[in-house]
């Protein structure tokens, strides 16, 4: 009996040591799925605060990084000054469905974030903007069908010449075009959507900034870049792996300069 107990004691011990992977969505037909969102952190607390005690994420550490974790999205941080706030660049900001607008705008202004004045959105219900650290700019959305506090719901993209990216982003990367309330002008990567909407302005590139790039993670990596070179696709930094780690990754740029990181094995990072 002694022998079983201490038997189940182990196993319970290995399960509770085991490591949270970052799952993400599934995988198109091509292998592409919506990866992460990298920003640029002055002071990485105020950005733990915002996204896991405020918005539910969950705190990785995969070493000396910081990552967190939603099911469609991964958060992963760059700890140096952003060279310039997320607006006025291509990636304008990201957003979130939330269980209760109500009570989110009473926790985050209750740790010193701004959310600005309330508007219906382009789905029909009650969104507003959020300030964050370092200049990031966040759109909430409320959904009271929402089975958790808050979830990564879309990126969005400011930009001249906008239909013309989106038509980019559907072939490069296989998406699905999909009407989001009223903006038609959107594709799924997994679960999240990416928004295109135009701007009135020359809008700047991402590297340096707040939202310093976005990624894609890949189920074969190798394969999938020699397919946009094939296509005239520049890489701006070839397939390389992580020195501590299996992950595998790639950088391009879009043709109206979004910086874009392709992974491979993010999912079990």
């Amino acid at each position: 009996m002694k022998m079983k107990f201490l038997t189940t004691l182990a196993a319970l011990a290995l399960f509770i040591a085991a490591p949270s992977y970052a799952q993400l969505s599934p995988s198109n037909a091509a292998g592409v799925t919506y990866g992460h969102t990298h920003l640029n952190v002055a002071d990485i607390n105020p950005h733990k605060q915002l996204f896991v005690d405020a918005l539910g994420g969950e705190l990785l550490q995969r070493g000396t990084r910081s990552l967190i974790k939603y099911p469609n999205m991964i958060i992963v941080f760059f700890e140096r000054k952003p060279s310039a706030p997320s607006q006025g660049s291509v990636m304008d900001h990201f957003g979130f469905k939330v269980q209760n607008m109500a009570e989110m705008r009473k926790t985050l202004t209750g740790m010193g974030f701004e959310v600005q004045e309330q508007f219906t959105g382009a789905e029909g219900f009650p969104n507003a903007y959020v300030v964050g650290p370092d200049g990031l700019r966040l759109e909430i959305q409320e959904d009271k069908t929402l089975k958790v506090k808050a979830m990564p719901n879309h990126i969005h993209f400011f930009t001249q010449g906008h239909e013309k990216l989106l038509a980019w982003y559907v072939d490069t990367f296989s998406l699905t075009k999909h009407k989001r309330g009223r903006i038609e002008t959107t594709a799924d990567a997994g679960t999240l959507n990416l928004t295109f909407w135009t701007s009135k302005t020359a809008t700047l590139p991402t590297k340096g900034r707040a939202i310093d790039h976005i990624g894609f993670e890949i189920d074969d990596l190798e394969a999938f870049t020699q397919k946009l070179q094939a296509k005239g696709i520049k890489l701006d930094v070839p397939v390389r792996k992580l020195p501590d780690s299996d992950l595998k990754y790639a950088f391009i740029t879009d043709p109206n300069g979004t910086y874009i990181e392709l992974t491979q094995g993010l999912d079990k990072y």
